[in-house]
C-alpha cells in the first residue's frame, strides 16, 4: 500500500520553531512529527512512502533516509516551485491502486487501515477523513437587525464543525485531474472531483486528531504525546 506524505511547507504560522528546520521535522518530546506519522504508516501496513519536499527538503531526506529503518520504502519528490497541497499529485509517480495523501504535520489517532478498508468497501474516487471540531469563541457575540436593533446576545459560544483531518485516501484517477506542474490546493481538488460528478464521501472515526500549525497547537501536542506516548506509537514500535 502506498502514502504520499506532504512535508514540503515553510511552518510560517509556527515560527520561531520553523526557522532553522522545516515544520515535519518539530519534535514531540523527543519524537519529530514526522518520524512518529511514518512509524504509525508503516505499522497500518504503508510499505511504499513518498514524501513531498520543498523547504529545507535535504533535513528531512537526511533524517528519513530510504526508509529501512522503519520498515518501508521512501522516495522523495522535491516540488521546485510551490504547488500547493495537491499540486504535487500531477507530477509523481501514479500509485497503481488507492493511496493515501495525508499532512505531515499533525497528531492523530486514528487507523489509516480502517480508513483504507472504508473507501475500498465504498468505492468513491476519494474519501476525506474528518472530525468534529467545537470553537469557542471568546467574546460576547451580538446578533442585529437591519436597523442595528440588539436581537441576541451570546456570551462565550461554541460551535462545532465538521473539518478535514488533512487525510485523504484516492483512486489513482484523482492524479488525472491535476495538470503537470499546476498549483492547486487540497480543498481546490475536491471541490474538481465533486463538479466533475466524482464521488466523494467522508470518513469520521471516534480518535484524536491536532493540527499543529501554531504555538499554542504545538504546545497542546506535545502536552498530549507527553500524557500517554503509547496513544499515538504502537507499542512494539517504541524504545
Amino acid at each position: 500500500m502506498h502514502a504520499v506524505l506532504l512535508a514540503g511547507g515553510k511552518g510560517t504560522r509556527l515560527q520561531p520553531f520553523t526557522a532553522a528546520f522545516p515544520k515535519p521535522l518539530v519534535p514531540l518530546d523527543d519524537v519529530p512529527v514526522i518520524e512518529l506519522l511514518v512509524q504509525q504508516l508503516r505499522h497500518y501496513g504503508i510499505t511504499d512512502l513518498t514524501v513531498v519536499t520543498g523547504h529545507l527538503a535535504e533535513l528531512i531526506q537526511s533524517f528519513l533516509g530510504n526508509g529501512e529503518r522503519f520498515g518501508l520504502r521512501i522516495r522523495y519528490f522535491k516540488e521546485e516551485q510551490p504547488l500547493d497541497t495537491a499540486g504535487c499529485l500531477g507530477l509523481i509517480d501514479r500509485p497503481r491502486e488507492p493511496f493515501l495523501v495525508m499532512n505531515g504535520d499533525l497528531l492523530t489517532t486514528m487507523n489509516f487501515l480502517s480508513m483504507v478498508r472504508f473507501h475500498r468497501r465504498h468505492g468513491p474516487t476519494a474519501t476525506i477523513a474528518t472530525y468534529r471540531k467545537t470553537v469557542r469563541i471568546d467574546l460576547g457575540v451580538l446578533q442585529v437587525d437591519s436597523e442595528s436593533r440588539l436581537t441576541e446576545y451570546q456570551e462565550k459560544p461554541t460551535h462545532e464543525f465538521l473539518v478535514s483531518m488533512g487525510i485523504y485516501c484516492f483512486e489513482p484517477a484523482v492524479c488525472d485531474h491535476v495538470r503537470p506542474g499546476e498549483r492547486v490546493s487540497m480543498p481546490e481538488l475536491i471541490l474538481r472531483l465533486r463538479d466533475a460528478s466524482e464521488q466523494v464521501l467522508c470518513y469520521r472515526e471516534d480518535c484524536y486528531w491536532l493540527d499543529i500549525g501554531r504555538p499554542e497547537d504545538y504546545a497542546a501536542a506535545i502536552e498530549e504525546f507527553r500524557k500517554d506516548r503509547f496513544r499515538f506509537l504502537p507499542r512494539r514500535l517504541v524504545a
